[in-house]
């Protein structure tokens, strides 16, 4: 009795064995012919941290509350899972202030443009590329290893709103040279760069991502809350309109002061419209306002510059400090936007950014 029991449990085991190869053979053909390994277009490590993104997010404003889900798509944008990249035809990208994650889209600042467009029987769509941190460096890193590996991407013009993470971001050689960590673009651990190369190229893992994100609902534990009502509330700031900052800030000394981060700025812009005119897209420029702090005085010989060398580069470019009356009901932290400040923006802009696009 004890020989047929281990009889049987050897031939079971055996069996088993053999069961758990053919479909690890089966699994790793499947992978080999089907998969992404040989495919030189895939992302491999980079932007990982910003394909098929879905968080939960509450909104406290005026009152009101605000449910939504914070959604990247398959490529990476904050758009729609039926997107098709060959649709694409302008992207808009910057920190978080375009981002804007902490907002449903229609409340950003692309969601009030879009919505612009729509009313004035405009058949364009702007689609928004922001990554929270990002600055010019990050947005060169965007155009070298991101927007290439995504097939069929052809837009005409590509939006830059610049000026902010450039103005606070530190100045270090080590810093300025580290493109990939801005915004986490890759994963700077050499580690996590190893693993998410794997998981970007197994069709086993890419699929099991892809239908999470079409069924899985968030993480209701993990949700975020913005009150905008108390941080606007806790938070008193400073507003400046661009006539009394000619008054009140020493211009001469300020540009003194901080050549070297308007040169390596100017050095980015001009980076970012060379990689934009390879793909075949026209660059606009569009620079940025906020509270007064040491950093605003930063910002504000920056959006001068920038202004003045796309004068001489002929580059497009929205002088948006310059028209931006700032009140404190624009902004709930000094820095980032509220609905009202995201619609005032995108209401400057747009007749010049339309005019940009008509002419394409």
């Amino acid at each position: 009795m004890d020989c047929k029991v281990t009889n049987f449990y050897n031939h079971f085991v055996k069996i088993f064995i053999v069961n758990i190869a053919l479909i690890i053979f089966f699994i790793s053909l499947v992978e080999i012919f089907f998969g992404y390994w040989f495919d030189k277009d895939n992302l491999g490590p980079y932007m990982r941290e910003h394909r098929m993104k879905k968080n939960l997010y509450t909104l406290k404003t005026e009152n009101e509350i605000y449910n939504f889900t914070y959604k990247r798509n398959y490529y990476g944008f904050r758009a729609g899972d039926d997107l098709k990249p060959e649709d694409i035809d302008v992207i808009m990208i910057g920190g978080s202030t375009i981002d804007e994650r902490y907002k449903p889209e229609k409340f950003t600042i692309i969601g009030y443009l879009n919505e612009s467009l729509k009313n004035n029987n405009h058949n364009i769509k702007i689609v928004n590329a922001g990554i929270e941190g990002q600055s010019t460096r990050g947005h060169i890193n965007n155009l070298k290893h991101w927007f290439p590996k995504i097939k069929k991407l052809a837009p005409k013009y590509i939006i830059f709103y610049v000026g902010i993470n450039d103005a606070t971001m530190n100045l270090n050689d080590d810093i300025i040279n580290d493109y990939l960590s801005d915004g986490w673009v890759i994963n700077p651990s050499i580690i996590e760069s190893f693993k998410d190369n794997i998981r970007s190229r197994s069709l086993l893992y890419d699929t099991v991502r892809k239908l999470k994100h079409k069924y899985y609902a968030g993480n209701e534990e993990k949700r975020v809350i913005y009150d905008f009502d108390y941080m606007y509330k806790k938070k008193k700031h400073k507003y400046l309109s661009q006539s009394e900052k000619l008054r009140t800030y020493d211009v001469p000394k300020l540009t003194e002061q901080n050549k070297k981060r308007i040169n390596y700025y100017l050095n980015n812009i001009d980076k970012l419209s060379s990689y934009t005119r390879s793909m075949g897209a026209i660059p606009i420029f569009i620079n940025q306002e906020m509270s007064e702090t040491i950093i605003s005085e930063k910002l504000f010989i920056m959006n001068d510059s920038l202004i003045s060398h796309c004068k001489v580069k002929k580059y497009k470019c929205i002088d948006l400090a310059k028209k931006f009356v700032v009140k404190p009901e624009y902004f709930w932290d000094g820095l980032h936007t509220t609905a009202a400040g995201s619609k005032k923006i995108a209401n400057i802009i747009f007749p010049e950014l339309i005019s940009f696009l008509k002419n394409k």
